[in-house]
């Protein structure tokens, strides 16, 4: 039985917009009450007391973990899936989002009318910015007439040693959704059996993450859809301005069984072994529904031969 119910998973490092992202989430949407939070939250201070105080504070399932104690974003996204309960569907994000009056409706019939084009549908890109202007969210809303899609960046190049890629977003022309090859781990909207169907693999560190996720998700036969229209907005750091919060930064990761650098090349090999390798066994592995070679005809992106091309005709672009 349907119940309409949005899981949001929140995987927060140290992030100052945690509980303004709660807030805005549950003042903008037109059902409050069918949302249901996962938080993990990394950061020095334990916040359930102030969590607590919240009036839909029954709604958030809350972990908290001291930064010292933590592997990554991929390990605390897997950790959040855990706090699932048979919503309808997924919502993940960033920590530092803010939304649309109407967002939750919007999304939900954005995915009502994928559902004619796909079985398994994932709305998901890089969201628009706000910023913050004395307190109060600042942002463009944009038509709804260019699509973002995600491609590898024009400067990020396939090795026989490093698959990691960087990914850019184009804007195309499209007032309706566009398919695409890879999803934006911080907005990605889907049925809820995403989870149980493609959990995240708590090995990958950071870079890979969202590599990991979309060629897994595809592989299990579900299809990632770029919108036009994201009913929400993502706080982007300065360009150039190192974050101290950052996981790999400062004391902390000295203190930790497992250094950023280690984890980096752990992460970066199982993403080797995954694509070009023997392969991962198990629900981190490849899905059977479709092949690694289908995606490369249909992403252009071969790792088998380390080489990028224009996607297949009709498919992208």
């Amino acid at each position: 039985m349907q119940n309409n119910k949005i899981f949001i998973s929140l995987a927060s490092y140290q992030d100052p917009m945690l509980l303004f992202t709660l807030n805005d989430a549950v003042a903008r949407a037109s059902a409050p009450e069918l949302l249901r939070f996962g938080v993990v939250d990394q950061n020095i201070s334990d916040q359930r007391g102030i969590i607590g105080e919240l009036p839909f504070s029954r709604h958030v399932r809350y972990t908290h973990l001291h930064p010292q104690d933590t592997l990554g974003v991929s390990w605390a996204r897997n950790l959040v899936f855990s706090l699932y309960d048979g919503e309808d569907y997924l919502l993940q994000i960033d920590s530092h989002t803010c939304f649309e009056p109407g967002w939750d409706n919007e999304l939900r019939e954005q995915y009502a009318r994928l559902l004619d084009q796909s079985g398994r549908p994932i709305i998901s890109t890089y969201p628009y910015a706000f910023e913050m202007v004395r307190g109060t969210p600042r942002y463009m809303r944009y038509e709804a007439k260019t699509v973002v899609v995600l491609r590898p960046h024009t400067e990020s190049t396939l090795s026989e040693n490093n698959v990691v890629l960087r990914f850019s977003g184009r804007h195309q022309f499209s007032e309706v959704h566009v398919p695409g090859c890879h999803l934006a781990a911080g907005f990605i909207f889907c049925s809820g059996r995403f989870i149980e169907d493609v959990p995240y693999d708590p090995y990958i560190y950071f870079h890979g993450e969202e590599q990991s996720l979309s060629v897994r998700a595809y592989t299990r036969g579900w299809d990632i859809f770029h919108p036009a229209n994201v009913p929400l907005y993502h706080l982007y750091k300065p360009e150039n301005t190192p974050l101290t919060t950052h996981h790999w930064h400062g004391d902390i990761d000295t203190q930790r069984s497992f250094h950023s650098g280690y984890l980096l090349e752990r992460s970066s090999a199982r993403l080797y072994a995954l694509f070009c390798g023997s392969g991962l066994s198990g629900a981190y592995g490849l899905g059977t529904i479709r092949s690694l070679d289908s995606f490369i005809e249909f992403s252009g992106i071969d790792y088998k031969t380390k080489v990028i091309r224009t996607p297949a005709e009709g498919t992208l672009f």
